[in-house]
Formats: structure tokens, sequence, C-alpha cells
């Protein structure tokens, strides 16, 4: 699989943006997800589960031979990557407005790389102006052909 470098799109308008509806918008850069991020993460959900956070016993008992990532805090860098994804000058405002579809499909070890790929799959103006986007994604696992995640975003973004 040959995995494209990273990239942006970058639009004046939201009325630019209907152009790319079913087309790649591009991918962000990796990101690595370091065990004492995992760490943090569980501190601030109350998730301890031992597969996150006993590297010892998870060398001896996981499935996995090591910590792996919460699929939520996978989930959550969707953030950061995606203001990598899209730039589009004339927002004033942008909100994630939910998720349609969420499957974690890849577990990702304590050190893994994680990037997104992301295509706009569609454009709906909303009736007192702006746009709500809906955007297939994968958050791609470096080194693996299989996704950590799948999911599809709704954002609404606001001039």
């Amino acid at each position: 699989m040959t995995i494209p470098a990273t990239s942006t799109t970058h639009v004046a308008t939201l009325a630019d943006l209907e152009a790319f509806v079913g087309q790649p918008l591009g991918v962000s850069s990796w990101m690595a997800i370091e065990q004492d991020r995992i760490q943090t993460f569980a501190d601030a959900t109350d998730d301890h589960q031992w597969i996150h956070l006993d590297v010892e016993r998870t060398k001896k008992e996981s499935p996995f031979g090591g910590p792996i990532a919460h699929g939520y805090l996978t989930l959550s860098l969707i953030i950061p990557m995606w203001s990598e994804v899209l730039k589009v000058d004339s927002v004033t405002m942008a909100v994630n407005y939910g998720l349609n579809k969420v499957r974690f499909t890849n577990p990702v070890p304590a050190g893994g790389k994680v990037r997104l790929d992301a295509t706009l799959k569609s454009l709906e103006k909303l009736p007192k102006g702006g746009v709500q986007i809906t955007i297939d994604g994968l958050i791609e696992l470096e080194g693996s052909e299989r996704p950590a995640v799948v999911v599809e975003a709704v954002y609404r973004m606001f001039e």
C-alpha cells in the first residue's frame, strides 16, 4: 500500500469547499502515542485497565505484547490531526457535531504513530448559515495495512 505524503486542502471560503465533495482532503503528519500520554488519558478518564498501563503484565499476559492506547485516546487525536488536513480562511467558528460511525479496527501500541487520512463525504448548507460536513476518516497506524480507527465525523463550520 502506498501512503500519500502529508497534504492539506486549503480554500478561501466554504463555497469553495463544495468542489471537494467525494474527494480526499489530505493526510496529517504522524503523531506518536507514548506511554506517558496513555497514562495521562487514563487519569483524565478514570480508565486504568491494565492493558493500557501495566507494562510488565502486558508483556506477559496481553495478546498485544505490550501496552496499547485507549481507543478513545486514539479517536480524540482526530482533533489536532484534523486541523492539519483542512484550512478554510473564511471560517470564524467550527464545532464538532458528532460521529456517525466509529470502529476501532487495530490496537495502537504504546509508542505507535498515527495519522489522519480524510475524505469529504458530504457538505450541506445549514438553514441559518454555515455548512455541515461529513468526513470519512482513517486514523492510520504507521507500519500497518489496517487502520487503527475508521470514523465518519460530522463538523459544522461558520463564516
